[in-house]
């Protein structure tokens, strides 16, 4: 296919697809998916090998958030019958990381509920930055704590903190659809202040809300503009108890092809495959692992995900390997000058600054960067009929941070 062949070339010297190449992506058929995946697979290999990343989600404050973003289960008016806690203290939250530290995770992104941090919260984040990395070494650590003000994303920096996620979920043209209380330009004046102050950006999208495939590629071309390091891939959970309860638009291929669309724009920067993929993907998330560098091990912030062994031998059965500690994630030439988190200024990265991957905003479907959840592996439950969601998949986190229970990781 021509069009397939002219995004591989373009993804080797990270040359920008057009807005009609990326469209027709998405347009593309079932017959041609798996030549689609093994095109995206080409370019994800060239820059990043094999190896797959694994993050891990420590949500310190659950719940009660003031925002309204419809995709979010601990949104204001939210009814969804999910964890509601106050903030972690520094050891209860270190205890929870170490988990997923044990894991093979390399990054712990710390999410809290809320519009944005207070003085005081940031000072109670930095102390908890600062007991994860004198009992973890070489962990990298990403903060998602919503709407940054002028001066905190300097205050976390110097803390310790590696990067910040805060996610620009869907495009522009739609945002006030979504959410009201804060606006688009909001979320990119944090991801600019995080920036600014030498923090790897993370930020993505939310994939499976309504929107259209011009809205797709409008958010990930501004997100390309942004220049993150990381870019998470949040399929929406439809939460019981939120206003987007009954948007189930997914399938196993759309999300494929959406993960080959954000790889082709974002060539060389970390893609991660964020919450929903276990709702969403189902048995097509080793395929996934062709398209995108990182996942979330484990729970997410208000929902379940798969078990973190399950994770570990998915990767190793799909052919691919955990990204060690020692390892760089990002290419050379983005990770120059970012001490090997990654570069805020890859010439044609995408992005964003960092942090969408599960840390992020109030936002995503799931990861961090949302407040919001993931999905569970499966149960016993038997399948729906073909084409029907599998509403049985999702579950309310009812362990690690937050409870008496150990985590899955």
């Amino acid at each position: 296919m021509d069009l397939l062949n002219t995004l591989v070339d373009k993804g080797l010297r990270r040359e920008l697809p057009t807005r009609e190449e990326a469209l027709a992506v998405l347009a593309t058929t079932d017959d041609e998916l798996l030549d689609v995946v093994a095109a995206a697979g080409k370019v994800r290999r060239h820059w990043f090998g094999r190896r797959v990343k694994l993050n891990y989600l420590v949500n310190l404050k659950s719940g009660l958030c003031p925002e309204d973003c419809s995709y979010c289960s601990q949104r204001l008016g939210s009814k969804a019958d999910i964890l509601k806690y106050t903030w972690l203290k520094p050891d209860e939250a270190s205890q929870a990381a170490a988990a997923g530290l044990a894991g093979g995770a390399k990054r712990v992104c710390l999410v809290a509920s809320g519009r944005g941090p207070t003085d005081r919260d940031v000072d109670r984040v930095s102390e908890t930055i600062k007991t994860i990395k004198e009992q973890n070494e070489d962990v990298e650590v990403c903060a998602c704590l919503g709407l940054l003000s002028d001066g905190q994303a300097e205050r976390l920096r110097e803390a310790g903190a590696d990067a910040y996620n805060h996610n620009l979920n869907t495009s522009e043209g739609t945002y006030a659809d979504i959410t009201t209380t804060h606006t688009y330009a909001d979320r990119v004046d944090t991801v600019t202040k995080a920036h600014a102050a030498g923090l790897s950006a993370c930020s993505g999208l939310i994939a499976g809300m309504g929107e259209s495939d011009e809205d797709l590629v409008d958010v990930v071309f501004s997100l390309r503009e942004l220049d993150p390091d990381s870019v998470p891939v949040n399929f929406l959970i439809p939460f019981e108890g939120t206003p987007l309860a009954k948007e189930w638009n997914l399938t196993p291929q759309r999300c494929l092809r959406i993960l080959a669309m954000v790889r082709f724009v974002c060539p060389d920067v970390e893609v991660r495959i964020a919450g929903g993929r276990e709702v969403h993907l189902r048995t097509m998330q080793p395929l996934a692992l062709n398209l995108a560098n990182s996942i979330f091990l484990g729970d997410y912030l208000t929902s379940e995900g798969q078990a973190g062994k399950a994770d570990l031998e998915m990767i190793a059965d799909a052919g691919f390997e955990v990204e060690g500690a020692g390892e760089v994630t990002l290419p050379e030439h983005r990770a120059a000058t970012a001490g090997g988190c990654g570069s805020h200024k890859a010439a044609g990265g995408c992005g964003s600054h960092e942090g969408a991957e599960g840390c992020g905003s109030h936002a995503s479907a799931g990861g961090c960067g949302s407040h919001e959840g993931g999905g569970v592996c499966g149960t016993a439950a038997p399948a729906p009929a073909t084409g029907e969601p599998r509403t049985d998949l999702v579950a309310v986190r009812r362990r690690g941070a937050g409870t008496d229970l150990a985590p899955n990781a």
